[in-house]
């Protein structure tokens, strides 16, 4: 019997309480299962801390983790739902970067129906004059532009979810979407 396939699972719901977290996971799995993948998600790491060690040294093994889980795997999926901002949460944002520099297909979804430009006031100018970008995008280009470089797909609600940051079939496109391109490595 072949291994599925692994797709790293990015987003911000490594920040939510647990029980969310460990739903909305469980429900992504189950879904990527389904197409004969395997979902990785960055919390599926089995780290120790020692009361020795800084919050610092924490952060550190954290990243290290998580880019060890990334190089496992062949491509991504990424929550790139506006987060503490207008834009998607900057860790998820880089871990897009860092998967599409390996050659490796990224995938995206956004539970926004709103343009960036939109969610930044459409309007040319923020307060202090600095240009708001304007290229009908659900975000930044250079996070949209790269997706759909590496093969993926960019998928946005159409209208609001039930819940903020999670919506099934909108996550089921995106691992649909996986089976028009077999990701490298992983």
């Amino acid at each position: 019997m072949t291994q599925p396939k692994r797709v790293y699972l990015a987003g911000p719901e490594v920040f939510f309480p647990a029980a969310e977290h460990q739903t909305i996971v469980a429900e992504k799995k189950r879904i990527l299962r389904e197409h004969g993948w395997e979902g990785v998600d960055p919390l599926d790491t089995a780290l120790d801390f020692g009361d020795t060690e800084s919050s610092q040294q924490h952060g550190f093994r954290i990243y290290r983790a998580n880019r060890e889980l990334m190089d496992s795997c062949g491509a991504i999926i990424a929550n790139l739902t506006p987060f503490r901002g207008i834009s998607a949460d900057p860790g998820t944002v880089f871990e897009v970067g860092y998967m599409i520099g390996q050659g490796k297909q990224a995938i995206g979804y956004s539970l926004s129906p709103l343009t960036y430009r939109h969610r930044a006031g459409n309007r040319s100018h923020d307060d202090l004059g600095h240009a708001i970008e304007d290229f009908d995008l659900a975000d930044n280009l250079m996070i949209e532009c790269g997706i759909v470089e590496s093969g993926g797909q960019l998928f946005v609600a159409e209208y609001g979810s039930e819940l903020e940051f999670f919506e099934a079939g909108l996550f089921e496109k995106c691992a649909r979407a996986l089976a028009g391109k077999s990701p490298v490595g992983g």
